[in-house]
């Protein structure tokens, strides 16, 4: 007599969530490949701290939190790096290790609360909710509407930032968009692998997509399949030998990508 293995409950939210975390941070992942922006993903993340705290102590969702601190820490990264009084990676640098310090200064605050930084940092996938699922599946929604609107003025800025300037493409509102996308993303993921760990999914899925797509389209599709692929792994490898999950998912992640350098390229004709 066959016996039916039906999924759990916790493991399916998971699944659900971290493959709709994963498209978005698949199609978002193509931009900071080619901008060069990881180190500008850390410095959003690691601020993502300080907006839980503030969501926390203000009393509001912590989501909300976490999406006006990491669009202030944006924008005014913006208007920092057109000032070119300090490099950008040292700006970056600033910007990174202080906003991380002083979320961990401000949740000492909230000492009347029970906060699991361990899930903070470095996420709790298997804790998924339904509410949570519409959050990422809400949330993913408006992120691909504004990367879909954005795309080819992201390309242009991309390849040529001052000819795209010239043929009429207005710079400052589409990098402030662009901003505003990547602090709604940095939120959505970081249930799934934690402030410490969300830039390593925007950029590993991206990097193994890169040496197999022709288009910006197709790098965008197959930056998507790896990253659902690498939460559908890390989960089965969190669930067989009692990993964290969201470590075990960029292990995964960055295992595929060591496997698809391996991989041959077939180059056309």
């Amino acid at each position: 007599m066959t016996t039916i293995t039906i999924m759990p409950d916790f493991v399916l939210y998971a699944l659900v969530s971290g493959i709709g975390v994963a498209i978005v941070m698949g199609a978002t992942g193509v931009f900071v490949v080619w901008r060069r922006m990881a180190y500008f993903g850390d410095t959003l993340a690691h601020s993502a701290l300080l907006g839980v705290a503030i969501g926390f102590l203000a009393g509001v969702n912590v989501n909300i939190g976490i999406v006006g601190v990491c669009l202030t820490i944006a924008i005014g990264m913006v208007f920092l790096r057109s000032q070119r009084h300090l490099a950008e990676d040292t700006l970056l640098g600033i910007l990174a290790h202080s906003s991380l310090a002083l979320g961990l200064v401000s949740i000492s605050f909230v000492s009347a609360l029970r906060i699991d930084l361990m899930t903070y940092l470095f996420g709790d996938i298997l804790s998924v909710t339904p509410t949570d699922i519409g959050w990422v599946y809400g949330g993913g929604t408006i992120a691909l509407g504004m990367l879909a609107w954005l795309w080819k003025d992201l390309i242009a800025i991309t390849v040529h930032e001052d000819l795209a300037r010239t043929e009429g493409v207005n710079v400052l509102r589409t990098q402030i968009a662009f901003m505003t996308l990547f602090a709604l993303v940095i939120a959505m993921a970081m249930k799934i692998v934690g402030i410490l760990l969300v830039t390593a999914l925007l950029i590993i899925p991206a990097a193994t997509a890169r040496r197999f797509s022709r288009t910006p389209e197709q790098m965008a599709v197959f930056a998507a399949i790896a990253g659902s692929l690498s939460v559908a792994l890390g989960l089965q490898g969190s669930l067989l030998w009692d990993l964290p999950s969201g470590p075990a998912i960029v292990v995964a992640s960055a295992l595929i990508y060591v496997v698809s350098i391996a991989l041959p390229i077939r180059r056309a004709a």
